[in-house]
Parts: structure tokens; C-alpha cells; sequence
């Protein structure tokens, strides 16, 4: 790079003010962003999103995912894009940062080179993937899922909100159902810049988080049956409890995932009882498990180990114990090229970094299976997303473009 290339700065109120002009746009109750995925309130970020990348001069196209990609030409235009770039899409009570960012932040790099007359050799593309939340529309990461081939594109059509309309229906609703076939639009490489969404950054005091690759996840499905009765006239040794057991099962999990650490981690997030009566001992629990750790080893680990207890629970209990499983995402690996060059524009620009692995599931780690990928991690306070209170402060974020900017003009070249 040149010497003016490497003193190159993106412009962190522009920045700051373009995150804050989008969070206009379905705002929470209490501070925060409610835009699900294909809504009213999504169409409009997603015009204004437009708006502002042809203001930039570049072209836009739309696939049939609803996926944006807007394009800054390169002086050697047969290359494939460096794209950078994240979702708009937000939870129903969501923060102003998440996935927003990355998209404003590679908007930013194309204001930054536009306004300084740099080119670039290889092209440079911005991505809104569609439906990354999976809030409205399950399973999430949706798009960017049948972009790398991971879902079959009529199932991606047919899932359903709540309200029973499709995504296909939505992307027409809104006018964001593209003609280019999903995964034909070409890219050379993508960086995705995200707020971290856990604590490891700030109680580090680091302002930068060099991504190296994503958790495995494996969701399940469990159902304890045991049997109603009284529960004023069932003794408690006669009893068959689903709820104890399910209590058990709970704890067992905490424990594996204490016992794994510090990359193990196990959650039960949703938890039905029933027959839900406050004078019936609970016949049946049914509750999901959420396993993640970044080796498929320790993932396969964990699931034998839950397994193993579960059969001991179960005789010991007295009841069935049905174990379903739901989904599997393995552990990825990012692009070591793509990496090197986030690390370099960390160390040129003097900022405190650390390598990392996501615990939270991106576009990015979908995508990374058919081209080069890395990620840019910037702190949050205490940790805390997908909640309207959730902040990043805007020298991280700038900090965080800035190392965008340089990791992306080194994988692009610049044309001197």
C-alpha cells in the first residue's frame, strides 16, 4: 500500500450518525430497533440502504433471496468482488447494532475510498443478507444458508411466519424478490464486521476481535413422560413427576458444560409443562438443548456425554426420556489469508486485538463454506445484544471500519 493508502481513516461520525438515521426506522419501545425480516419496516431500511449505496455510485442487484449486493467498480473489473457486509434485519426487541454495523460499516469503506479517489483493483461489493434473525422467519441465517447451499431454496420459500404467509409471499410483498438465481452472484472473499455480543472484548480491553471461525451447534428436542395425578392425594414416593425429572436433566446439562470449559456451553431455552395445572403433578415436559463448542470433537463429546446421563436419569426416574434431534451446525474455520489481513490492519493501526472464536452464529459462517471469510469483533457493553439496551461505543465501531477498510484493500489491491 502507499503511503496515503495507509493513512487512510473512515469517517467515524458519518458512520455513528448513518447507524442512528437506520434505527429511525422501526424503533423499540425502549431505545432499541424492531425490524423483522420483510416487513414494512425492513422495506424501508432497505430502500434507504439503496438509496445510499447508489449515491455512492454503485450498481445494485437483487437475487431471488432478497439479497442486496451494491458494487464499486474496480480497475480490473473481471475480479471477483471483495465484499463486506451483514443483515438489517433485526429481533423483535432488538438493539440499534446488530448486523447493521457490518452493513453501515462497508458502506462507509466505499464513502471513505469515493471521497479520497482511491480504486481498487478487485471490485468492492456491500451485502444485506436477508432474514439473518430467523425472528420472523425460521430457521435463521436463512439466505446466506441457501447462498452456500446449506438450504434447499423452495424450502427457504415456503417457511412461515406466524401469521402463516411465506417468505416467498414477504420478498414479493415488499418488493425485494430479485431475478438473479441465489448463490449465482460471484464473490472473491467476505468480511463481515459485527459488535461482539459477549463480554470477552471489554473485560479484556481489547477494542478488536480478529474472528477465526464459529461454533458447532447441535439443537435437540427432549420429552420426559411420567403421569398425571392428584396432587393433593398421590404420595410422593408413588410419584411419576416429568417436572423433577426435567428439573434433573436441567442441572445435569449446567454441570456438563461447567465440567467442558471454559468452550463448552449447554442451554435449555424453552420449557413446556404439561398438563400446566397447579393442583396436577406434570405428566409430560418438553424442552429444547442448545450444545455449542468450536471442535466437532468436544461437540460429539458433549452430546455422548448427555446421552449417557439421560438413559441414567430415565432409569432411575422410572420414565421415558425421548431425545430428538432438531439441527446441526458444525464448528467453521475462516480464511487464514482473510484473517492475516484483519490481524495486519489491527497491528498498522495500533489497536489491541486478540483472536477468537464466535459463539453466536453469523451470515458469515454460512458463506465461509464456498469462498474466503473472516470477521471483525468490536466490544459491546457488558456483553449484552438482542436487546433494545444493547451499545457499542462509536470509537470501537470506527476502530472497528478502519480495520475493515485495511483488511479489505489488502485483499482487493489498490490501484497506484
Amino acid at each position: 500500500m502507499g503511503k496515503s493508502v495507509q493513512h487512510l481513516r473512515i469517517n467515524g461520525d458519518r458512520l455513528w450518525k448513518s447507524i442512528m438515521d437506520i434505527a429511525e426506522i422501526g424503533p423499540g419501545q425502549h431505545g432499541g430497533s424492531s425490524r423483522l425480516a420483510l416487513t414494512e419496516e425492513d422495506r424501508q431500511a432497505r430502500d434507504l440502504f439503496v438509496k445510499w449505496c447508489k449515491n455512492e455510485a454503485c450498481s445494485v442487484s437483487i437475487d431471488d433471496m432478497g439479497n442486496i449486493f451494491a458494487r464499486r467498480p474496480g480497475t480490473e473489473d473481471t475480479k471477483l468482488p471483495i465484499c463486506a457486509g451483514s443483515h438489517l434485519d433485526t429481533q423483535p426487541h432488538g438493539g440499534r447494532f446488530d448486523g447493521i454495523y457490518g452493513v453501515l460499516a462497508a458502506l462507509e469503506v466505499v464513502r471513505t475510498l469515493n471521497e479520497n479517489s482511491i480504486r481498487t483493483r478487485a471490485p468492492i461489493e456491500i451485502v444485506d443478507w436477508t432474514n439473518e434473525e430467523g425472528s420472523r422467519f425460521a430457521p435463521a441465517m436463512i439466505a446466506s444458508g441457501v447462498y452456500a447451499g446449506l438450504f434447499d431454496k423452495q424450502y427457504a420459500w415456503a417457511q412461515e411466519d406466524v401469521k402463516g404467509i411465506t417468505l416467498l409471499d414477504a420478498l414479493r410483498d415488499i418488493g425485494y424478490l430479485g431475478q438473479e438465481p441465489c448463490g449465482a452472484h460471484s464473490l472473491g472473499a467476505l468480511f463481515e464486521a459485527h459488535i461482539e455480543q459477549g463480554p470477552v472484548l471489554e473485560e479484556a480491553e481489547d477494542q478488536i476481535g480478529i474472528v477465526t471461525g464459529g461454533q458447532g451447534v447441535k439443537w435437540f428436542d427432549i420429552t420426559v413422560s411420567g403421569q398425571d395425578s392428584h396432587s393433593g392425594t398421590t404420595p410422593m414416593p408413588n410419584r411419576k413427576d416429568a417436572l423433577v425429572a426435567a428439573s434433573e436433566i436441567v442441572g445435569m446439562l449446567n454441570r456438563l458444560a461447567l465440567d467442558n470449559s471454559p468452550h463448552a456451553l449447554a442451554t435449555v431455552g424453552c420449557l413446556n409443562v404439561s398438563p400446566g395445572s397447579r393442583n396436577t403433578i406434570p405428566g409430560s415436559v418438553h424442552f429444547s438443548v442448545d450444545l455449542r463448542h468450536p471442535e466437532d470433537e468436544g461437540l460429539n463429546r458433549l452430546e455422548q456425554a448427555m446421552k449417557k446421563n439421560l438413559h441414567d436419569i430415565s432409569e432411575r426416574q422410572g420414565m421415558d426420556i425421548h431425545l430428538e434431534p432438531i439441527w446441526h451446525n458444525p464448528p467453521v474455520k475462516f480464511d487464514p489469508d482473510c484473517i492475516d489481513a484483519v490481524r495486519e490492519a489491527s497491528d498498522r493501526l495500533g489497536l489491541r486485538a486478540r483472536k477468537m472464536i464466535s459463539g453466536a452464529g453469523h451470515d458469515a459462517c454460512q458463506v465461509c463454506r464456498v469462498m474466503p471469510t473472516a470477521m471483525i469483533f468490536v466490544p459491546c457493553l457488558d456483553g449484552l445484544s438482542h436487546n433494545e439496551a444493547e451499545y457499542a461505543k462509536p470509537e470501537d465501531l470506527a476502530a472497528g471500519c478502519n480495520v475493515l477498510l485495511h483488511a479489505m484493500l489488502k485483499v482487493a489491491g489498490v490501484d497506484t
